[in-house]
């Protein structure tokens, strides 16, 4: 018989390299991402010349959404691929389930992140998707994460979970 391995030895191995495809800060609400090739990480401050500084959470200074998910969000849509910029996060990953970093930290680039929850759409998905943006984000949002070590992520920079030894 074989040695299946247990559903805990499955949550802590991640084999999948995700990729950095695409990066963009919010500078202000309402106002255009600035996307860029690089930006830095800080514990303290989450992406910098990113809105949200880390002032309001620790918990949400960096979002993240797959960009499968952009993909399935465009065929809901019936747009076929969406802009990156539109749902409004900061990093497109490709290549890595995000939800298997539940409850885990992972690195990209030189910045070892921690995965904080699900990053839900909020109303203005409307505004900036078209009708039946909100419904078609739901599920397909990213998640949020807290920066535990600073450092520069490229666009480019692969995205793996850190094992538990590396902590």
């Amino acid at each position: 018989m074989l040695n299946m391995p247990t559903i805990q030895e499955l949550l802590n191995t991640l084999p999948q390299v995700g990729k950095v495809e695409w990066i963009g800060l919010r500078p202000a609400s309402r106002v255009d991402i600035q996307v860029v090739p690089e930006v830095m990480a800080s514990t303290e401050e989450g992406l910098v010349g990113d809105r949200f500084k880390g002032k309001t959470s620790k918990k949400r200074q960096v979002t993240l959404i797959q960009g499968e998910h952009l993909d399935a969000i465009g065929s809901l849509l019936g747009k076929g691929s969406i802009d990156p910029s539109l749902p409004r996060r900061n990093i497109v990953v490709r290549g890595i389930n995000l939800l298997a970093l539940k409850d885990k930290q992972f690195q990209i680039g030189e910045a070892i992140l921690e995965m904080t929850g699900l990053c839900h759409p909020c109303s203005r998905m409307e505004e900036y998707l078209g009708p039946g943006g909100y419904n078609a984000m739901r599920g397909h949002g990213g998640i949020t994460a807290k920066v535990i070590q600073d450092g520069k992520i490229r666009v480019g920079d692969e995205v793996k979970m850190m094992a538990e030894n590396q902590r």
